[in-house]
């Protein structure tokens, strides 16, 4: 009996000494969490968890898994948030914010109908939150914005990245964007594996590549000078000449970081010197971002008197002093975080956000103040954001290329940096030209003149193929000449548009030197009467006339063998007459049109495309003569009989009103 109660009092002792463990440590846990160090408290309750009774203490349980989740979310580890905060509101957490930064990890890791009903139930209990509200718009225009494409062309910048560190945050040193800067906990030396606390990863350095004579990344080095120490460093801004640096430190037990100054000199970088803008040192100043003046200085804060979270404030330099702290405004900022500000050349202010309507995570955004100095904000689309975390833009000095650093498509949370690319818009207009039977016409003169002061003359390749370029919001008039053919001509403009675009226009050119079959010319049956299905024929000699202004020509018309001679002979005529009737009436001087009717007199000679068309009973050089037409089949004499009903023009003279 006393050995079964020994046993009984030892087994007690165990369960509260264990009980007494897990509690230390969870105090040890919830100490690092007030502090912000999110890795170590993370590893502290992840151990500990199962430990928690889940019928006994799930309080407790609720708790613990709310703050694994806050220190993934923190650290942007969102799949394990979902996991965390999921289980949290299984054991009954008594805090509704825990939807919301659910809801807000489900829409960085692409769960949108999930995110959607969770930012829902957060607003049952805070229907004004403007950062759930935004989260539904965020949720509802995710798939809308990511089809939203600009012409921006992204690529891994593999030259810069390590391997399985995080590399981000890269900023040109001056404006030759020859030198780059950016930011990377990769590891000196294969020994060091000090993790931060609050990351749960090395600390980050600052690191540097440079361009060789042939326009190529050299090796990425540390840079050089008193920068990196064993604090965290990193996310650089420079002065427009390169000579000055900022960034952010953040020393050990501090959280909050703080900004610094070096400048170089004699090829390194000084030893940096503290921007102290808040005299409260528990305030985060980070992230510097210089405008190119130099004048102002953008930061992100967590400052009072913000909008929430944090956001993106801006420093006046008053004789060499960082002055007149202000927050940029609900135009700006949200209830969320803004952060990673870069202000371009001309500028314009970017910035991270996953406050403002995106694709889940951090998007890019872009701003500029009008007139009255109201901030106009964009989203950068697609490809430069995605549902991951996009931030820390750079641009050359044209804009035309750049980098930034984006967590898109890895498996664990790091972050990679991108090359972006913004091409020329080209315009070009190209073609070939044919003869009339559709052979190509090598050699032929192509001009062309726009109303901007473009004058082009050009001749076509020997295949009669060419191209030109073009500018925009031009209007342009091509004229096609090639001896022994008409002209052709061809009308377009580049007026508003807002992409590349290549023109397409092929030639035709109608011999000198023998009769054309206008094709699509009709009449009412028996009868002279145009229909109004010849309009586009019609149109099409108008045209010919037009780009040939001095040329005259006989346009004749040709019956079937069906009928006597006579009438076919007047019918003929008159619908001659009502060709050149319509011409005269569209503006030809009739001087140029001669009607002739042929009746059945001219019968067609079978060219080789008519024989190649007809390949069972018409060969090259047959005369669809009565005499010929009486051979074939009934339904082969129809074809031939509405093959020598047509109307043709063949030019008569090319001299009209020269003399």
């Amino acid at each position: 009996m006393d050995k079964i109660f020994f046993k009984y009092i030892l087994l007690l002792l165990v369960v509260i000494l264990t009980g007494c463990s897990t509690a230390a440590r969870l105090k040890k846990a919830d100490r690092k969490y007030e502090n912000g160090e999110y890795f170590a408290a993370s590893e502290i309750y992840r151990k500990n968890n199962s430990k928690i009774s889940t019928k006994k203490q799930r309080k407790l349980k609720a708790e613990v898994n709310f703050k694994l989740g806050e220190c993934y979310y923190n650290t942007n580890n969102h799949a394990k948030a979902v996991r965390s905060y999921t289980s949290a509101i299984r054991y009954k957490h008594n805090d509704s914010i825990v939807y919301l930064h659910l809801a807000k990890s489900q829409l960085a890791t692409g769960k949108l109908k999930d995110a959607r009903r969770n930012f829902e139930i957060y607003l049952e209990s805070f229907p004004n939150s403007y950062e759930a509200q935004q989260g539904i718009l965020s949720v509802d225009s995710a798939k809308v914005l990511a089809n939203k494409f600009t012409r921006y062309q992204v690529s891994l910048a593999s030259e810069f990245n390590s391997r399985k560190n995080s590399d981000f945050s890269p900023a040109f040193m001056g404006s030759d964007a020859e030198s780059i800067v950016f930011t990377s906990n990769r590891t000196k030396s294969k020994n060091k594996k000090i993790n931060n606390p609050i990351t749960g990863v090395p600390n980050n350095d600052i690191y540097t590549a440079r361009k060789n004579n042939s326009g190529e990344w050299e090796e990425v080095e540390q840079i050089e000078g008193a920068l990196n120490t064993d604090d965290d460093e990193g996310v650089v801004s420079f002065s427009a000449d390169g000579k000055t640096m900022y960034f952010t430190r953040c020393l050990p037990n501090m959280p909050a970081g703080q900004i610094y100054q070096s400048s170089r000199s004699g090829g390194e970088w000084t030893e940096p010197t503290l921007i102290q803008l808040f005299t409260d040192t528990t305030i985060t100043t980070a992230h510097p971002a210089i405008s190119p003046d130099g004048n102002k200085m953008y930061f992100v804060s967590d400052a009072p008197g913000g909008q929430g979270g944090k956001d993106i404030w801006v420093a006046v330099n008053e004789g060499g002093s960082w002055t007149v702290l202000e927050n940029l405004g609900a135009q700006i900022n949200t209830s969320g975080n803004e952060m990673f500000p870069y202000v371009r050349h001309d500028g314009a202010l970017f910035f991270s956000s996953d406050g403002h309507e995106g694709l889940g995570g951090l998007d890019i955004y872009m701003a500029m103040q009008d007139s009255t100095g109201v901030w106009q904000v964009e989203n950068m689309y697609t490809p430069i954001n995605s549902a991951g975390d996009d931030f820390g833009i750079t641009f050359n000095s044209d804009n035309s290329l750049g980098y930034f650093s984006s967590s898109r498509g890895q498996r664990k949370p790091i972050d990679k940096i991108y090359r972006f690319e913004l091409p020329a818009l080209v315009y070009a207009i190209e073609g070939t030209v044919f003869d009339d039977k559709g052979d190509e016409l090598g050699e032929t003169t192509i001009r062309l003149v726009g109303d901007n002061g473009d004058n082009v003359k050009m001749r076509t390749k020997k295949d009669g193929t060419y191209r030109i370029n073009l500018a925009l919001n031009t209007k342009y008039v091509m004229l096609a000449s090639h001896r022994g053919y008409l002209n052709a001509s061809h009308q377009f403009n580049t007026n508003d548009l807002i992409d590349s675009k290549l023109f397409e226009n092929d030639f035709t050119l109608t011999s000198l030197s023998r009769p054309v079959k206008m094709d699509n010319i009709f009449y009412e049956f028996g009868k002279w009467t145009l229909t109004a299905d010849s309009e586009a024929g019609l149109q099409g000699l108008i045209k010919i006339l037009n780009d040939n202004p001095n040329i005259a020509i006989e346009l004749s018309a040709h019956t079937d063998m069906v009928g006597n001679d006579a009438n076919n002979q007047e019918l003929s005529q008159k619908r001659a007459q009502s060709v050149v009737d319509y011409l005269i009436k569209a503006g030809i001087d009739k001087g140029r049109l001669t009607p002739k009717g042929y009746g059945e007199t001219k019968p067609v000679v079978v060219s080789e495309e008519l024989a190649e068309q007809y390949k069972l009973f018409l060969r090259k050089g047959d005369v669809l003569s009565p005499e010929f037409i009486e051979t074939l089949t009934a339904e082969q004499q129809e074809i031939c009989n509405q093959i020598n009903r047509r109307t043709e023009f063949k030019v008569t003279k090319t001299t009209y009103n020269l003399y």
